[in-house]
C-alpha cells in the first residue's frame, strides 16, 4: 500500500512538471513586470514548439503603450503596423534566412513608453511556422495559448523615465535568459532525482 502511494506521488509529480515546462514554452513578452512612466526596453522570446521551423511573428501592441524603436536582428526584417491615425499598433518580423528551427528560441527587442497609471498589458501575438499554421497567442492566461501579460506598477522616484531613459528596476532580457537557463538546469536535476526514486520504488516493489 506504502508503494502504491509512493508511485502515485511521483507520477503526480512528473505530471506537474511536464505542465509547468509547457507553460515556459509560450510566446511571452518580458519583463513581466515594469513600472508606470518608464520607456521600458520589452523582448519577445519565441519558443519553437513543433519540428517545423518559425518564419514569422507577429505582435499586438497595448493601446496603452507607444513603441517607435525596435532592435534589428540578423536573419530577419521588421515592419510596423499602423492605425488610420499613425500610431504604431504592431510589430511584424519575417524571416529571410530560414527562421527558428525546432528546439530553438529566438528574442525580438523594442522599447515603448510605458502609460502613467497602473494596470496591466495583455500582448498578443502571432507565430506562423513554415507549413503555413499560425498559433494565436491571444487566450486568457488559463487557455492552452494565453496572451503574455505585463503588470504595470506605480513608479517609485525612479529618476529619468519620463526622458526616455529605460526602466532601472525591470529585470534585463540578459537576467531573464539566465533564469531561464537556471530553471532548465533546475528541471533537469528534478527529473534525474525522480527517475532514481522510481528506480528504488521498483526494487522494493521486488523484494515485496
Amino acid at each position: 500500500m506504502k508503494v502504491t502511494k509512493w508511485m502515485s506521488s511521483v507520477l503526480m509529480a512528473g505530471a506537474i512538471l511536464t505542465l509547468a515546462t509547457a507553460a515556459q514554452a509560450h510566446v511571452n513578452v518580458y519583463p513581466k513586470e515594469t513600472t508606470t512612466g518608464a520607456y521600458e526596453k520589452y523582448t519577445v522570446r519565441v519558443p519553437v514548439e513543433k519540428d517545423v521551423n518559425t518564419t514569422k511573428v507577429k505582435l499586438e501592441f497595448p493601446a496603452e503603450v507607444k513603441v517607435s524603436t525596435v532592435e534589428p536582428i540578423p536573419g530577419w526584417t521588421y515592419e510596423f503596423e499602423k492605425d488610420k491615425d499613425g500610431r504604431n499598433t504592431a510589430l511584424v518580423w519575417t524571416a529571410t534566412a530560414g527562421g527558428i528551427k525546432a528546439h530553438e528560441f529566438t528574442e525580438f527587442s523594442f522599447v515603448g513608453a510605458n502609460p502613467k497609471e497602473a494596470g496591466s498589458l495583455s500582448w498578443k501575438a502571432y507565430q506562423t511556422y513554415a507549413d503555413g499554421e499560425v498559433v494565436e497567442w491571444t487566450g486568457a492566461p488559463d487557455s492552452k495559448t494565453p496572451a503574455s501579460v505585463t503588470t504595470i506598477k506605480e513608479g517609485v522616484g525612479e529618476a529619468g523615465h519620463e526622458h526616455g531613459q529605460p526602466a532601472t528596476a525591470a529585470p534585463a532580457p540578459a537576467q531573464e535568459s539566465a533564469n531561464a537557463t537556471g530553471s532548465s538546469n533546475t528541471l533537469s536535476l528534478v527529473l534525474s532525482g525522480l527517475a532514481l526514486l522510481l528506480a528504488i520504488v521498483s526494487m522494493f516493489r521486488k523484494k515485496a
